[in-house]
């Protein structure tokens, strides 16, 4: 009964606002063995094909709106092995412009390094690809802040484990992108321009090249025949500086106030409907974020659901 009134208010609170600082367009949180509401199993890991439809809503500070369609594709390898792809789509409507196009291909293998009786320990390595070079441009041809980009115009490496017993999920990953994007988004690029005071507003990312980052998670779960829920704590610490071209190409620059955590309070619930069909929600309320974020990743709200489908 505890469990039911649980799951009940998990969902009641999905439908309300939440604010957050996710991962969800860095992406690296929600890769294999990184990813949120596994569930534990002690048998030989046989897993059937899986897609999950997933829809994500965003608002930044700045009262942009993002809103990503996503396919999450999983497919077996051996009775210890799993391949992930994950294909998104976006759109991103603000006070700049609107813009549209492909988000970043996520592509992971998992396997379960160790199985036992009460616990298991999984490893992941994966990459992220760019769909574009961050350099969607408004209207009138202005560079765009990376809040309106779909793309991060990077080339990334994942790498991840994850420790999981009947109710407890303990992970940890690490993300670095190896080049700066294309993006050109500075504040002299709208002189003369009637948004000019929008645009001051956002962070200068020309020629971004993002830090790296560490994920921690740690998350309670409640499970039933039917229902499951959790509660979990997730924290992104950037270990390096953002760092941009300023004045010139060449002259390059660490951005200040751009490391250190990005703290999220998370809850989820999902429903399974039958042995192949499940629904899936999640919330985050944020608790720390960093003060400066040119990668355009901060977020004041999010919220997802998505459709799981076993083939």
């Amino acid at each position: 009964m505890r469990f039911k009134v649980f799951s009940v208010l998990v969902f009641l609170c999905f439908s309300q606002a939440a604010y957050s600082q996710g991962c969800s367009d860095a992406g690296f949180c929600t890769m294999g063995a990184m990813r949120p509401n596994q569930n534990f199993s002690n048998k030989a890991l046989i897993r059937l094909r899986s897609v999950e439809a997933l829809q994500y809503m965003g608002l930044t500070k700045f009262h942009d709106v993002i809103l990503t369609s996503l396919l999450d594709i999983n497919a077996s390898i051996g009775k210890r092995g799993s391949f992930q792809i994950k294909l998104p789509y976006t759109f991103v409507s603000g006070s700049l412009a609107n813009t549209n196009g492909a988000g970043d291909i996520s592509l992971a293998y998992t396997h379960a390094l160790l199985v036992k009786t009460n616990w298991q320990l999984s490893g992941t390595i994966g990459t992220k690809l760019p769909t574009n070079h961050s350099d969607k441009t408004s209207a009138d041809g202005r560079p765009l802040p990376m809040y309106y980009q779909t793309s991060l115009g990077t080339y990334d490496i994942v790498a991840g484990l994850s420790f999981i017993t009947r109710n407890w999920l303990f992970a940890t990953g690490y993300q670095h992108a190896f080049n700066q994007n294309g993006n050109e988004f500075r504040w002299s690029e709208w002189n003369n321009s009637e948004q000019k005071a929008a645009a001051l507003e956002y962070p200068p990312a020309w020629n971004l090249k993002r830090g790296s980052d560490i994920m921690f998670r740690i998350e309670r779960n409640f499970r039933s025949t039917k229902w499951n829920a959790y509660l979990g704590l997730l924290t992104i610490y950037r270990i390096t500086k953002d760092e941009i071209s300023k004045g010139t190409p060449d002259n390059r620059i660490l951005v200040p106030n751009t490391t250190g955590p990005a703290i999220t309070a998370l809850t989820g619930a999902g429903y399974r409907f039958s042995t192949r069909v499940a629904l899936k929600g999640m919330v985050g309320v944020k608790l720390i974020n960093r003060d400066t974020n040119p990668d355009g990743l901060s977020r004041v709200m999010v919220s997802t659901l998505s459709v799981e489908i076993k083939l």
